[in-house]
């Protein structure tokens, strides 16, 4: 009894800790402007299916692709397991759905076949990122603390992996023994090699046993937790963020209906536009963005490939879109920090343009939607600097001479270069 008012204290404390720090994201992606993105309900339920749960983009990396896919499958069927585990957990039995008989005895071996394939995907991601150190997990925006998060994952899941498949070793050297509580039931593929590894002793394979179990699922609540601090996040919020993604084709841009209302005014003197607040002009800080541009923020899962496409960084430009999703998600942090800390009218004087981002890497973007096209969860980093860029212009006139130099010709001469229109087919009547 004492063990599970220990598991149910525990269990009830990782719940409520997630479910508070969860709120807190979704407080700070309700700070962004609004947006409706409910249009087409079909066609995006059907981009979520393909690219999130599909994982569609991965293959464009057949290898990672590959390794993904045996972590993501073992991650969704693995934790099947976890319903047995609360309920044993919770009542004081051990493997209750052992009646099930032959299908138990399939579950189990496909749970241990799946743990190894994700105990050697791990292996090789931690070498690509430690001992090979591919390009594309490094960079500017990728200090000790990024790094560090995806170690720490790797080797996470490696420690789960391993005490799951030794509390199987245990268990069924235990069931071999007889022992009192351990009921015949499973099939254990892999964990059945392992039993060589362990001691003969009944009470030393129970200790094992019972301690690989707290391992288990102590790791697995630990991590739900550690999911709002992480780039893990994005197990959770690939499906909302892929739903909500942007269906409209990758070339198109909004246009601003502040200014389109002021066009058709000036070309029929008869349009009323509709009353709509004062506002700004594209962004200057986070919460001038949209929701889901924050959603995207905290969404990023950091893995480099926009950048690792970006024909700007590729050329040594200072531009990095996972930078700018790292400084979108790390500035509506702070804010968030902020509101809980000194309430929600509190400024500290900064800005997502220039503290975070610069106006070096916004201008060095070419717009060709790489970025865009390369992410795996339809993240648009894109969007979020055109934001900043419709600041810079429009809100205060700052922008490299070269961007101002167009922008007076195609007011003047109707197109981006110095000539007149009259001049414009000169060329036709050089010999």
């Amino acid at each position: 009894m004492v063990a599970q008012i220990i598991f149910l204290v525990i269990t009830l404390a990782a719940i409520v800790l997630f479910t508070f720090n969860s709120r807190k994201i979704i407080r700070n992606i309700r700070l962004g402007r609004p947006v409706d993105r409910s249009d087409q309900p079909q066609k995006r339920l059907m981009t979520m299916l393909r690219v999130a749960f599909g994982q569609s983009k991965m293959v464009v990396r057949p290898i990672p692709a590959f390794l993904h896919f045996f972590v993501y499958i073992g991650f969704v069927i693995i934790n099947i397991e976890v319903v047995e585990i609360m309920i044993d957990g919770l009542f004081g039995t051990h493997r209750i759905f052992h009646g099930l008989g032959g299908l138990y005895d399939f579950l189990i071996a496909s749970f241990e076949i799946l743990a190894l394939t994700v105990w050697v995907a791990c292996v090789i991601f931690l070498i690509r990122r430690t001992v090979l150190k591919l390009k594309r997990f490094s960079g500017v925006e990728m200090t000790s603390w990024p790094k560090s998060d995806a170690n720490y994952i790797l080797i996470t899941e490696i420690l789960l992996m391993t005490a799951f498949l030794m509390m199987n070793a245990a268990d069924f050297k235990l069931q071999d023994l007889g022992a009192a509580h351990y009921t015949n039931a499973g099939a254990f593929p892999i964990s059945q090699y392992l039993t060589n590894l362990l001691p003969s002793s009944e009470n030393a394979l129970i200790a094992i046993e019972r301690g690989c179990w707290w391992f288990h699922i102590i790791g697995i609540l630990a991590f739900l937790n550690y999911l709002p601090y992480s780039k893990h996040f994005h197990i959770l919020f690939a499906f909302p963020n892929t739903y909500f993604s942007n269906l409209e084709p990758k070339g198109e841009f909004t246009n601003m209906a502040s200014v389109t209302n002021e066009v058709k005014a000036m070309l029929d003197p008869s349009f009323v536009p509709a009353e709509a607040e004062a506002g700004k002009f594209g962004a200057k800080d986070a919460t001038d963005l949209s929701w889901v541009n924050l959603m995207n923020a905290y969404t990023c899962t950091e893995c480099g490939r926009c950048t690792d496409s970006c024909p700007a960084n590729i050329t040594g430009k200072l531009l990095s879109p996972r930078k700018i999703m790292m400084d979108t998600r790390d500035r509506i942090t702070e804010i968030g920090k902020n509101i809980d800390k000194n309430g929600a009218d509190h400024q500290d004087g900064k800005s997502l343009l220039d503290d975070y981002i610069t106006r070096e890497e916004i201008w060095a973007c070419t717009s060709c939607n790489a970025c865009v096209q390369a992410c795996p969860v339809n993240i648009d980093p894109l969007q979020i600097i055109m934001e900043l860029r419709r600041f810079a212009v429009m809100e205060e006139s700052q922008a490299p001479g070269s961007i101002n130099a167009m922008l007076g010709n195609i007011e003047n001469n109707q197109a981006p270069w110095k000539y007149s229109p009259a001049d414009r087919f000169n060329w036709a009547n050089e010999s």
